[in-house]
């Protein structure tokens, strides 16, 4: 079946089958947060980004093979309310940016630099650093080698604009020019965005909102 990334609390995972990866989407939680299963085809070795909510659905995502590694793209805890039990049941290695690792009651085993390679198998994931919805959010990027990037951008961009900041200026340059300088300005058109919640997108379905963006402040 055709991958749409459209999920809802309680309904099943959408799965989104590339050459070497294979990306299982489902969303948890009374947020409406989307958790991202990750599969090297290769190795069958597994990564989970946001243990948002709702452990046993994850768990039951995750199976018997379990996961290497779980990735927190940032502090807010809906977006980590499962990270213990799910921790504790794997054995999963955490990982979370250097920033916002202090601000996640789970101990953080990696942290994440801007720029850092994360591995699921023989996949790579490039971390980068975005400043502005929290000081130490990550987004992941996977730079398909059959096709096109593929960005989980936790809660710093989404479908119709970047996240929440409050409505401080300067936090939201900040947020905006991070996501214009590592996203749009480094990443083609074709590259699928998956946020931290709702539907996906793509760069190039967001790009010419970015002026809309920047006039409204949010």
């Amino acid at each position: 079946m055709t991958y749409s990334g459209a999920v809802k609390v309680g309904g099943p995972a959408d799965v989104h089958e590339l050459a070497d990866l294979i990306i299982s989407k489902v969303a948890v939680g009374p947020m409406d947060n989307n958790a991202y299963l990750l599969r090297c085809r290769t190795t069958g070795e597994q990564l989970l980004i946001d243990a948002a909510n709702e452990p046993r659905t994850l768990l039951r995502l995750i199976g018997d093979d379990g996961i290497t590694a779980v990735v927190t793209t940032h502090r807010h805890h809906d977006h980590w309310y499962a990270l213990g039990e799910v921790v504790a049941a794997t054995g999963a290695r955490t990982y979370a940016g250097r920033y916002d690792a202090e601000g996640i009651d789970v101990p953080t085993d990696v942290l994440v630099e801007d720029g850092d390679t994360i591995r699921v198998g023989r996949v790579e994931l490039t971390a980068r650093h975005m400043t502005g919805h929290t000081p130490g959010s990550i987004t992941l990027v996977y730079d398909d080698p059959h096709g096109h990037p593929h960005a989980f951008t936790g809660d710093c961009l989404f479908p119709g604009g970047v996240g929440n900041t409050h409505k401080d200026p300067e936090a939201f340059a900040r947020l905006l020019h991070d996501v214009e300088t590592k996203l749009f300005d480094a990443l083609p058109d074709e590259t699928w965005v998956y946020p931290g919640h709702g539907r996906d997108t793509t760069l190039g379905d967001e790009r010419p909102q970015i002026p809309e963006w920047r006039a409204r402040g949010w």
